[in-house]
């Protein structure tokens, strides 16, 4: 496709790392469900997202198998590519911001569906773990590596029935359940080395954020490295 964009999101300072994600910029290029349905489970990233109108930030987010409401991933990712203030995923309105090394959104913990947390020992045992543990559902692994630091080790295993993706590297939608459960701002490495950063606010929301980068050229065709904020106009939304 010529119109796809492909980013990495949460990567670690020296930008290696991050989760990948897709984006097709002109969603009127897969205008039915089908279509966008298709293509994502061909791309075989853990989301890619159709953006319907880039000037009013409406989002359409598909995982290889389904359509979403919310993910973090992919809106901190968009939010950073469209270089706006506001999203329209689904679930609704998404406040985002950049302070030129990250990109925030903020977002309410109840928009995540199906994400289970479980505290490990240590780093290590995170670490040591072989792949995902027993069980179904996903299950975001986390331990401590400085509590009074806020700073946290995890791993994402989604245990999907379809196996299309066994470990996600980078997960926002589970930090932001994380970070409502412990209710403190934290600082975690998920994965190969992806960083997360989170704050919970007040009003029950919580602000995530990370650094985004062009993917290396050759994980998908497109133009990756098209300046951020001009993308063509589309018209309507979903």
């Amino acid at each position: 496709m010529n119109d796809l964009d492909v980013l990495r999101v949460f990567c670690a300072g020296d930008g290696s790392h991050g989760n990948t994600l897709g984006v097709v910029r002109d969603g009127r290029t897969c205008p039915d469900d089908a279509s966008r349905q298709a293509l994502a489970a061909e791309l075989g990233y853990s989301e890619t997202v159709f953006v319907d109108d880039p000037e009013r930030g409406i989002v359409d987010i598909r995982t290889p198998g389904t359509r979403m409401s919310f993910a973090g991933h992919p809106l901190v990712g968009v939010a950073w590519l469209l270089d706006i203030e506001e999203l329209q995923p689904p679930a609704g309105a998404v406040w985002a911001r950049d302070d030129g090394e990250f990109t925030w959104i903020t977002a309410r913990p109840e928009w995540v569906e199906g994400k289970r947390t479980e505290q490990y020992a240590d780093a290590a045992a995170v670490d040591a773990l072989p792949g995902p543990p027993p069980g179904e559902g996903w299950l975001y692994a986390w331990a401590w590596e400085d509590k009074a630091a806020g700073r946290i080790r995890a791993r994402g295993f989604p245990r999907r029935p379809d196996g299309t993706i066994t470990e996600d590297e980078a997960t926002g939608s589970a930090a932001i359940v994380l970070t409502a459960e412990l209710n403190r701002a934290l600082n975690i490495t998920q994965g190969a080395g992806s960083q997360i950063l989170t704050a919970p606010a007040p009003d029950g929301t919580v602000e995530i954020g990370g650094r985004v980068r062009f993917a290396p050229s050759g994980l998908a065709g497109g133009t990756s490295g098209l300046a951020r904020g001009h993308l063509p106009a589309v018209a309507g939304g979903v």
